[in-house]
């Protein structure tokens, strides 16, 4: 279960404003991909925090709300589907990090990042986290922003484009989905460079 460790040494070095910083939907066949940056109170008890992918959806749409009320201060960002195609999926996640860091109403001095790759570009000193979103309960509380705002965001083209059931598999490649992408081709929010194996392009 994540706790303050990581949190407790950064304010031990000095630092006063620590995000987590996590993402979503970096392998997704179709949408942008999110990140979400939090700085929560010193010790801040949420019960129940863990990384996202181990919550129910109802837990993760519980914590949302409770992660945003709490926290010194969150911020949500988004890496482009353009992005993804231009630069690659990579770089459009440290893009929509790197947003999501600078957008917070509190500037952050030190950033916890999960994963092994430091983000280009960062303006502030930082550490990661192989599996930091079950470590750092900072980085937990940023996956859970990430990963509900882009569902929620796949809800919304679901609407728009029903053929997919985007509700049900949120764009990832189920083969529930990559049948349907072969039978109707791809849409608008399908990242085509993700889609050559499927297609046979």
């Amino acid at each position: 279960m994540p706790d303050f460790e990581y949190e407790k040494a950064a304010t031990e070095s000095g630092f006063k404003y620590i995000c987590g910083v996590d993402e979503a939907g970096r392998g997704p066949l179709a949408g942008p991909v999110c990140a979400a940056a939090v700085i929560l109170p010193e010790n801040c008890d949420i019960e129940g925090l863990n990384d996202s992918k181990k919550l129910s959806e109802k837990k993760r749409e519980q914590l949302f709300d409770i992660i945003k009320e709490k926290a010194v201060a969150y911020s949500v960002a988004f890496g482009s589907l353009e992005e993804i195609e231009q630069l690659n999926i990579l770089e459009a996640t440290y893009l929509a990090m790197n947003r999501a860091i600078e957008a917070l109403s509190v500037k952050a001095d030190f950033a916890l990042i999960d994963g092994n790759r430091v983000p280009k570009n960062i303006k502030i000193p930082c550490e990661t986290i192989v599996k930091g979103d079950s470590k750092s309960m900072s980085v937990a509380a940023a996956s859970v922003l990430a990963k509900v705002t882009r569902d929620r965001l796949l809800l919304e083209y679901d609407k728009k484009y029903p053929l997919y059931n985007f509700k049900k598999h949120k764009g990832y490649g189920t083969k529930e989905h990559t049948d349907l992408i072969k039978l109707y081709g791809p849409c608008e929010i399908h990242r085509l460079s993700f889609l050559k194996n499927i297609l046979g392009k």
